[in-house]
């Protein structure tokens, strides 16, 4: 089904979708831990669309299955971290924090991968680290509004992604199908669900009509297909191509619908990032 080329088809799938994603994050009213809750259980629809795709003939190879199972927990330790930072730090401070998190996807691939690109493909990735960082200095005159536990909160984030998507290409170099990686992530995602529970504090009240649980699903759906998306992405492209490209722009797309609901004017390092990261788009399209 995916062919080589369609990598940054793929990559934009999983910016839009994260995207969006990011701009609605805060909207329902839900637990952070229970949304995690809801964001493993929106992984298994996707996983089983995935198994369907190779006919239920899940790549079970001990090295495989350890890469694999490693990606979905770095990613789902991530997630969990990520909502427990949103309920001390607003979203858009936060995700263009870790949206910097494919730095340490370039270091690790240059080392251990010895990926290299193009010219015109460095130059790609100088633009979308000049967005990301743009996206993280327009915001940040707002942090003392705020405390610091959300800083550190996703400081781990940045660790965890920036380390997954490098694994994920270890991953995808070692298994015979970019869907097999998808199934054990979303497996991965479900076992850590008894450790939301735990961090819960049902003593509270919890909101259970259509803006908690239902909408928050309808929000984290988005999440797992650009997850889903991204997979392909690695499996096809570089990674550290793929990885700077994702999270360039999905900052952008969130900033965009962000400062349209809020009707927020948008900052000179925001209109920078914004600039940056659609010309580095337009140069991946090209490699």
């Amino acid at each position: 089904m995916a062919r080589k080329h369609n990598w940054l088809a793929y990559a934009l799938i999983t910016m839009v979708t994260w995207g969006i994603w990011g701009a609605f994050s805060e909207v329902p009213d839900y637990p952070a831990t229970l949304t995690y809750v809801v964001w493993a259980i929106s992984m298994i629809p996707c996983a089983l669309a995935a198994l369907a795709n190779i006919r239920f003939k899940l790549d079970v190879k001990p090295k495989s299955a350890a890469l694999s199972m490693g990606v979905g927990l770095l990613g789902a330790a991530g997630q969990l971290i990520l909502f427990e930072a949103l309920k001390y730090g607003p979203a858009y401070l936060i995700f263009p924090m870790i949206s910097v998190a494919p730095i340490v996807t370039v270091i690790l691939s240059t080392v251990f991968l010895k990926e290299r690109v193009s010219k015109l493909g460095a130059v790609g990735i100088a633009l979308a680290f000049v967005a990301l960082v743009s996206f993280s200095l327009s915001n940040s005159t707002d942090n003392s509004a705020h405390g610091y536990l959300w800083l550190i909160l996703a400081s781990l984030v940045f660790v965890c992604w920036g380390t997954q998507a490098f694994v994920m290409k270890l991953a995808n170099n070692h298994t015979p199908d970019a869907e097999s990686v998808f199934v054990y992530m979303a497996i991965s995602a479900v076992v850590l669900i008894p450790v939301a529970l735990a961090m819960t504090d049902f003593s509270q009240p919890v909101n259970w009509s259509f803006n908690g649980p239902y909408l928050t699903f309808i929000v984290q759906i988005l999440n797992a297909i650009g997850a889903f998306a991204l997979v392909y992405a690695n499996r096809y492209g570089k990674a550290m191509i793929v990885a700077p490209l994702a999270d360039a722009v999905a900052p952008v797309i969130t900033t965009i619908i962000s400062l349209v609901l809020y009707a927020h004017i948008p900052t000179v390092p925001q209109i920078i990032g914004i600039v940056s990261a659609i010309s580095c788009v337009l140069i991946f399209s090209r490699e």
